[in-house]
């Protein structure tokens, strides 16, 4: 009879370590990352519902980031079409006094008969101006007896020359061209010697 006791003791030892659950098995799952010999088994509901949770967790930062984008997409959006549309005000602004002293010269024409007073008048317009456009980056393309360049000038006419020297060069300037920093903003347009 001792035999019956301790074949009954050997059976329950075998359920405590876990060679009793091949039944259960199919329906256990053993979390990722354990080796199994902790004995701490998740059934396959708590494992969906763990899924789930990090699915929702990764669906709302996905939401969040999506929306904080579109936010910054409007945002630049409207930055940009603001400057584009107020990008002028600055030039124009410091425009005015050029335009103010234009006004007050044509005032002035009427009650004068001075010639060297309305000439001095509007050398003193066209200084302001020209230091204006100097200060912004704009400066006048030299073009008179310079050899034609495609890159700076636009060729109106070509008219014969008795001198050798004037062949290819610049003869005569009918709109003087400007450069903006280093890029050409307008072609200076030009009749050269052949």
């Amino acid at each position: 009879m001792v035999k019956k006791k301790t074949s009954g003791k050997k059976q329950k030892e075998g359920v405590k370590t876990g060679k009793g659950k091949a039944a259960n098995k199919e329906n256990d799952f053993v979390r990722p990352g354990d080796n199994g010999n902790t004995g701490e088994a998740v059934t396959e509901d708590t494992a969906a519902a763990g899924l789930e949770e990090k699915l929702r967790e990764t669906e709302n930062k996905y939401l969040r980031l999506a929306a904080e984008f579109d936010n910054y997409r409007k945002r630049t959006l409207k930055e940009k079409a603001d400057l584009v549309r107020l990008a002028g005000e600055e030039i124009l602004t410091e425009l005015l006094p050029v335009m103010d002293d234009f006004d007050r010269a044509l005032q002035n024409l009427d009650g004068t008969n001075e010639i060297e007073a309305i000439r001095k008048g509007v050398e003193i317009i066209h200084t302001k101006l020209t230091d204006y456009l100097r200060r912004k980056g704009v400066k006048e393309i030299e073009a008179m007896g310079d050899e034609f360049s495609t890159d700076m000038h636009e060729a109106v006419t070509k008219i014969p020359v008795d001198e050798k020297n004037k062949k290819g060069k610049i003869v005569d300037v009918i709109e003087k061209g400007y450069m903006l920093h280093d890029k050409v903003i307008r072609y200076a347009k030009v009749v050269v010697g052949e």
